[in-house]
């Protein structure tokens, strides 16, 4: 009697239903997997098309240089001839003077909306600001064929597309992603470094400048790599302003083409398999890379700023 009495409450604990610990722990199992397989599955993706463009790419060297390709600024698919040096210089220019006009006041409006602006206006330009991303980049390419290209052909005599109107389009479009991400890191500095220069005796203006700029650096550097990446990808409204012209501009008033406008106006007429089909996915493969290098150089920029 006594030891079925015993054997009791062991068969009872035996048959319960598992304790809430183990649920848990079985969860965090699930959740850690399908976390894991979905990071394999999205990298496996992008592994994926930059072995197709890549593989594609490269057999563009059976028919074209190494040097022509990427040198050569004569760009003539009738002639066989397909220099893309003359799109890659473009897109580096057009990329670098919208870094240029933008970032000023990027930066300007970042300090602004962190350590001047009240808080009432501060929470209605946030919004305002990162309303800007949504808008449509066709929206974009409409109001500067519509505004600023007519502008500019009153002021230089010329047909008003070329680099010029490009990199203000693209300055407008990467203005709202290098003043957030520069704004947070303003905002996040410790408030002691701004304390200790006010008891120094340092001004608004000086504290600004001397020592809330310069700590910050490395976060507003995020946001203008973060910019360069979206205006050196641009497409659709770049394609609308810039002349698409296979020429090296001579003025900033000269139409040009870059790199992702070529790809678009040449893409259909380009049979796939041909010399020009591997130009053109050569050619992303180099938007590709590029990318990944500024990825890359914000993930050292914020193991810096962390450090």
């Amino acid at each position: 009697m006594d030891i079925a009495l015993k054997e009791t409450p062991s068969d009872d604990r035996t048959s319960a239903p598992p304790s809430w610990n183990n649920r848990r722990r079985r969860t965090d199992r699930v959740m850690h997997g399908l976390f894991v397989g979905s990071a394999a599955f999205v990298s496996l993706i992008i592994f994926s098309i930059i072995l197709f463009v890549g593989s594609q790419g490269v057999k563009t060297f059976t028919d074209v240089s190494f040097f022509q390709f990427f040198f050569s600024l004569d760009w003539t698919p009738a002639e066989h001839q397909f220099g893309a040096g003359v799109f890659i210089l473009g897109s580096f220019l057009v990329t670098g003077l919208a870094l240029v006009i933008a970032v000023p006041f990027a930066v300007a409006g970042a300090v602004f909306m962190s350590k001047i602006a009240p808080s009432w206006m501060r929470e209605i330009m946030r919004p305002a600001t990162d309303l800007f991303v949504g808008i449509p980049s066709v929206v974009y390419g409409l109001v500067g064929l519509t505004t600023f290209v007519p502008i500019i052909a009153k002021l230089t005599g010329t047909a008003g597309f070329g680099v010029l109107p490009a990199a203000l389009i693209l300055a407008i479009m990467i203005l709202p992603t290098i003043i957030s991400v520069s704004e947070d890191a303003i905002r996040t500095l410790p408030s002691s470094l701004e304390e200790a220069s006010y008891a120094l005796g340092a001004t608004r203006w000086q504290t600004i400048g001397k020592v809330l700029l310069p700590a910050a650096t490395p976060g507003i550097l995020t946001g203008v790599i973060l910019g360069m990446g979206r205006a050196i990808g641009e497409a659709m409204a770049v394609q609308m302003v810039i002349g698409n012209a296979p020429l090296l501009p001579k003025g900033v008033a000269e139409p040009t083409s870059v790199l992702t406008t070529q790809i678009v106006k040449e893409m259909l007429n380009a049979p796939f398999g041909s010399t020009l089909s591997n130009a053109l996915f050569l050619m992303s493969l180099v938007l590709l890379l590029v990318s990944l290098s500024l990825i890359l150089i914000i993930r050292i920029v914020a193991r810096r700023r962390s450090v």
